[in-house]
């Protein structure tokens, strides 16, 4: 019997190869995971530096759509885990029936979600403060990176953690999930009310900047109207980072731990 395949979406300003660390873990625990590339990323960060425009322009749907034909190519339907961008993405595949079973870390905001904190507007903020950013490849500053990803951490390993992993972005993504409650047709909108979906875990970070706590419960909430399996784990002292930092095998545990819940685990 074939192993239970897993695949890892990471988010905006960080490269596929971050989760090297969560494939291993996963491979030892019996799973078949994969991390792929987004669409126009390279498959080192140095490539993926050298080559922003690549990356650039790329929405939500364009995303989705572009994990959903790997997934499609599967024998066996994956787990899907995603961080941040690359958790709404896991929730929408989800929604529309992909998968056997869905972790959104640190998911960003899907439409639907009201709550708006400040620092979360101020993590966006050098993104939405100019309108003709949607079209660019962006890339954060180490202070940026520090606020936005690390705040939680020291500031030795706030930069080995942006000098190994960053990369720009599509920041299309930010534009579509800022007013997606303005939109009717929104790509940021998730079927929450599935009945048939596979399971569903939120994660959330207690001291995240970019998608504070507030977010991924108010995400939960919407869920309520669906008899599907959707639950939430909240790590009182994480930050955005937590799937790169030094903690990141608490979550990684944590996550294997609700998959043999499941009866995902081999």
């Amino acid at each position: 019997m074939a192993n239970q395949p897993v695949i890892f979406i990471h988010g905006l300003w960080l490269h596929a190869s971050s989760w090297q660390p969560w494939i291993d873990l996963f491979t030892a625990e019996g799973y078949a995971p994969v991390a792929p590339l987004w669409p126009g990323e390279k498959d080192t960060v140095a490539d993926t530096r050298a080559n922003p425009d690549d990356v650039a322009n790329f929405g939500i749907d364009d995303v989705t759509e572009h994990f959903a034909k790997i997934i499609e190519a599967m024998d066996v339907p994956p787990v899907i885990i995603g961080h941040s961008f690359g958790g709404l993405v896991t929730e929408k595949l989800i929604g529309e029936g992909y998968g056997n079973a869905g972790v959104a870390i640190d998911p960003a905001q899907i439409k639907g979600v009201l709550p708006l904190p400040f620092r979360q507007l101020k993590s966006s903020f050098p993104v939405l403060d100019n309108p003709a950013n949607i079209h660019k490849p962006i890339a954060l500053t180490e202070d940026q990176f520090k606020f936005g990803f690390a705040n939680q951490l020291t500031d030795e390993e706030a930069k080995e953690l942006f000098d190994r992993w960053t990369v720009p972005s599509t920041v299309r993504p930010i534009f579509q999930a800022a007013g997606a409650n303005f939109s009717v047709h929104s790509q940021a909108a998730v079927d929450t009310k599935n009945e048939d979906r596979g399971p569903l875990l939120l994660i959330a970070g207690g001291e995240d900047n970019t998608v504070p706590e507030v977010t991924t419960d108010a995400t939960l909430k919407l869920y309520r109207d669906s008899n599907a399996v959707t639950e939430l784990i909240t790590f009182r002292d994480r930050g955005h980072s937590l799937v790169i930092d030094h903690g990141w095998r608490d979550v990684a545990t944590e996550i294997l731990v609700w998959l043999g819940q499941q009866g995902l685990q081999d």
